[in-house]
């Protein structure tokens, strides 16, 4: 006879089952789980270039090996961020370089073909975005910090460090928020009434840290699925800069850290963290939901975490 094992509340931490280094490769950013395809695609480190890399998972066997990862499209113009586009192509962030544009593209996990969607807003470029979010409504909504002028690898920013609000159906993009040094990693909540930017201001270079600067995690409530309204604080992060941002299905909110991926409640009170140092962003994927793929830069790890999605048959 089975019994049903409800979700962990919003206010507790979900039991980790088991943390697994899956493979030893260089994913940094823009882990996107896709389930018929059992795959993660994630984003390499500039080395000196950024690659948008596909690597084959296998079910619950979580262990796999460097040929099970591939590059889908070589040199992709500094991609950082990505997620799944309603159509099956991948939503990426394409940081640009000196000479190539910064854009939002769209890319074919299948052939590597990319197409712009953005690129400018009020006829001015984009500055390099870091990270995007497909809203269920297939608005696309992304951060687009400086960070490639103060790396030297874009121009002088002709914009302000904005979050924008992209809508395919009319081709039409909207700065929903400003007043951040770096937005970087975004979230919706389970019902897409709250929208979590976290601001990594304190780290202006690789490797630097300005305490005085922004290392927290905001919180907006969206009104009318495109407005922005009632900014308030969630979190200070430390140690380190929040980078990836994701929710449960319980509202939990995960933040990356240096020390690891932290856990918070809607109103943002500690719960726990999973122990993976320089954690840099996550996605959930796996047969059940309940696994956290992370990408470490040196490595793919998997938190097994006890069904934060679902209600569980036991």
């Amino acid at each position: 006879m089975s019994t049903v094992r409800a979700v962990p509340a919003a206010g507790e931490m979900p039991r980790l089952r088991s943390l697994v280094r899956v493979v030893q490769t260089d994913a940094h950013e823009g882990p996107t789980y896709v389930p018929d395809e059992d795959a993660l695609y994630f984003t390499s480190l500039p080395r000196p270039r950024v690659d948008v890399k596909r690597l084959q998972l296998h079910g619950d066997d979580l262990e796999r090996e460097t040929r099970d990862v591939t590059v889908v499209r070589a040199d992709a113009s500094g991609a950082n961020g990505m997620a799944a586009g309603p159509d099956g192509r991948l939503v990426v962030c394409e940081q640009g370089s000196l000479e190539r544009p910064a854009r939002i593209a769209l890319v074919d996990p299948a052939t590597g073909a990319a197409e712009t969607l953005v690129e400018e807003w009020g006829g001015r470029p984009l500055n390099s975005p870091n990270d995007v979010v497909v809203k269920g409504d297939g608005t696309i909504w992304f951060t687009d910090p400086a960070y490639g002028f103060l790396q030297g690898f874009r121009p002088e920013p002709q914009l302000g460090d904005f979050v924008y609000r992209h809508d395919p159906r009319t081709g039409r993009t909207s700065a929903v928020t400003d007043g951040f040094d770096k937005p970087n990693g975004l979230a919706f909540s389970p019902d897409e009434r709250v929208l979590y930017v976290g601001d990594s201001g304190a780290n202006q270079t690789p490797g630097s840290f300005h305490p005085a600067r922004p290392h927290r995690m905001e919180a907006f409530d969206v009104l009318g699925g495109r407005r922005l309204a009632g900014r308030r604080l969630l979190a200070v992060i430390a140690p380190g800069c929040p980078d990836g941002i994701k929710v449960d299905g319980a509202g939990r909110v995960y933040v990356s850290s240096l020390s690891g991926v932290q856990v918070f409640d809607p109103a943002g009170e500690p719960l726990g963290e999973i122990p993976v140092a320089g954690a840099v962003n996550f996605a959930w994927g796996g047969r059940d939901g309940d696994v956290l793929f992370i990408t470490a830069d040196t490595a793919i790890w998997a938190a097994v975490l006890d069904h934060p999605h679902r209600l569980e048959e036991a």
